[in-house]
């Protein structure tokens, strides 16, 4: 079966991320089903909890995820899915 010109097209290119400086950057390899796109994520985070006043968002060697509370309290989670629950559970007993 032969493939529409734009998804061949699509196939061919390098595997993308957002680096450091925010711009993309081409990577070797596609990026594996059950790695986390780092920089995308934080930037998820922030943009959900910086008005809430979270701050301070941080990924330790791929695995420690945290956030610092406007009251100092440093949040943690072992994937962005987790920071992003105890953020809210936090968030909920501020309420």
């Amino acid at each position: 079966m032969e493939r529409a010109p734009e998804t061949a097209a699509l196939a061919n290119r390098a595997g993308r991320q957002i680096g450091d400086d925010g711009q993309p950057q081409s990577r070797s390899q596609p990026r594996g089903v059950f790695e986390v796109d780092e920089d995308a994520a934080l930037a998820e985070l922030v943009r959900a909890w910086a008005d809430g006043g979270y701050h301070g968002f941080y990924v330790l060697e791929h695995s420690m995820w945290s956030a610092i509370s406007s009251s100092g309290e440093v949040l943690t989670g072992n994937t962005p899915d987790g920071l992003d629950q105890q953020i809210r559970a936090h968030w909920q007993a501020l309420q």
